[in-house]
């Protein structure tokens, strides 16, 4: 296992940056992202020297809800919405493990994608594209979103998937880890979240909230996953607003990420995803 225990190092030194290198990026409320470079195309700015989400990489996730009785489900295909302009959506449900059917969304995958995601619609957009897709136990697909992902040697900062259930997570710490990757690094960070998040499933309120976070290093060590043991940090992040409180421990392995999320939701329940591939 040597070369996972020095593979941190080399990708992500652990002494202070020069600042010549911090004046390459931007400093949005805390977060560094790529200054642009209007002679690059898109993803040469802000793809092309990451080592985790790279252009094609499709990573594999399971996931489990557990309410606050300790009982675990999923989601699967719940009933159909008509739409104002003539179509139908489909709500969700939540399913016991034990009772999956094929309608059942089994996987959600990442798959790093190229160019502007939102190019004319969200001006200086400036992230990763990603997509997530939501698969179903017969292997279809159900939904998918596009988003962003941040990653640099000054810190990695992914969307997590926000979709269909996984709206709850928008209330939670996003997957977030910041230089110098070493025990007891501290850092803030805030977010404002409109009402539309909101659900009757776990919680619903009024106006804008502040959610304000903390996280901390608190650990490094070898995890046991699917692709093997990997060396990763643990990193546990906490918010607050004026509706309560969440939390995320995260497992951040330098060469696949975010192999595990651990969530405390808004309501006392449990979110958990977990790699099980990488392509």
């Amino acid at each position: 296992m040597k070369p996972n225990i020095f593979v941190p190092f080399f990708l992500f030194p652990v002494f202070a940056f020069s600042q010549a290198s911090q004046d390459l990026y931007l400093d949005e409320d805390g977060i560094k992202i790529e200054k642009y470079n209007p002679g690059k195309s898109y993803d040469d700015n802000y793809s092309l020297n990451n080592s985790i989400y790279t252009i094609g990489r499709k990573l594999t996730y399971s996931y489990y809800y557990e309410n606050k009785k300790g009982d675990k489900f999923l989601i699967k295909k719940g009933k159909e919405i008509p739409q104002p302009q003539g179509y139908n959506i489909y709500d969700w449900d939540f399913v016991e493990l034990s009772k999956k059917d094929p309608q059942t969304v089994q996987f959600i995958t990442l798959t790093t994608t190229s160019g502007d995601p939102f190019h004319g619609a969200v001006p200086d957009y400036n992230q990763t594209a990603i997509e997530y897709q939501y698969v179903t136990n017969n292997g279809e697909l159900w939904n998918s979103e596009t988003t962003g992902a941040i990653e640099n040697p000054m810190n990695v900062w992914i969307h997590p998937p926000r979709n269909l259930f996984f709206e709850i997570l928008e209330l939670n710490p996003f997957p977030y880890i910041k230089s110098p990757y070493t025990v007891g690094t501290k850092w803030d960070w805030k977010l404002q979240i409109g009402e539309n998040w909101g659900d009757s499933r776990w919680l619903k309120w009024t106006g804008e909230i502040e959610n304000h976070y903390q996280y901390e290093i608190i650990g490094q060590k070898m995890i046991p996953t699917k692709l093997g043991d990997l060396d990763c940090y643990l990193v546990q992040g906490k918010a607050k607003s004026r509706i309560g409180e969440t939390q995320l421990l995260s497992y951040f392995s330098p060469e696949f990420g975010f192999v595990k999320l651990e969530y405390k939701n808004i309501d006392g329940t449990k979110t958990v995803l977990e790699l099980e591939k990488a392509e």
